[in-house]
């Protein structure tokens, strides 16, 4: 294949660790492909490491949905279909309106600052057309407010279904109109939030959640996927 770079030993991070986000990364930016088989050794030999890390790297993956081990066959990255799109928001859709009610009774005044200065973050890299700023602090804001919920198990549960899209992030954003839309949904959330309008905030969760699908959708449709 030769087309991963070979691996940064990191001595804060074990090494299954960094080679889980550095195989994460390549699917996600489509550099190894839905369908593609993955051959440990040959992974093993481009990321410069042996195979153990690589095998437990691939694991992970399995159960976040990035690949498929079939047996006899090999692991192969996992395609992603319409109706696999379409289930996963339709639990996200109740798990994120679950999180942001809880956060509005939840939430701490400090907590509440840190995802209204993350919007005008936000708001900054979209001017400026940012789009890997724009996701990594998209990613930030959803995780604080997941945090915010206190509920570990509710956190680990929607963490997992957006992994199973996350590959896809980048394409939705970058659909026309979305960006902005996804401000003033997010805004729309945090308002609710810091009411304490419970109703408020699972409404917002709900229509983000619609809105986020529809793009994605049809983002993929231009495409041709």
């Amino acid at each position: 294949m030769g087309r991963l770079e070979p691996i940064k030993i990191d001595n804060y991070q074990p090494l299954r660790e960094t080679v889980c986000e550095a195989l994460r990364a390549a699917i996600r930016n489509g550099v190894l492909e839905a369908g593609e088989r993955l051959m440990e050794v040959q992974l093993a030999e481009e990321l410069g490491i042996s195979r153990t890390p690589v095998r437990e790297a691939i694991r992970k993956l399995e159960q976040e949905g990035y690949v498929i081990m079939m047996p006899r066959r090999g692991t192969y990255v996992s395609s992603v279909s319409v109706n696999d799109i379409k289930e996963i928001f339709e639990i996200r859709s109740a798990l994120e309106s679950l999180s942001t009610g809880l956060a509005a009774r939840r939430i701490e005044p400090d907590e509440l600052e840190k995802l209204r200065a993350l919007l005008t973050e936000i708001e900054g890299h979209i001017e400026r057309r940012d789009i890997d700023k724009i996701v990594e602090t998209d990613i930030e804001f959803h995780g604080l407010l997941y945090q915010v919920s206190r509920n570990e198990r509710l956190v680990t549960i929607i963490s997992n279904l957006k992994e199973q899209l996350a590959r896809f992030r980048t394409l939705s954003m970058s659909y026309p109109g979305r960006l902005q839309e996804t401000l003033e949904e997010h805004r729309a959330m945090v308002e609710a939030i810091a009411e304490g309008d419970v109703e408020a905030a699972r409404d917002a969760a709900e229509r983000h959640m619609e809105q986020a699908e529809e793009t994605l959708l049809k983002a993929m449709r231009r495409k041709g996927q």
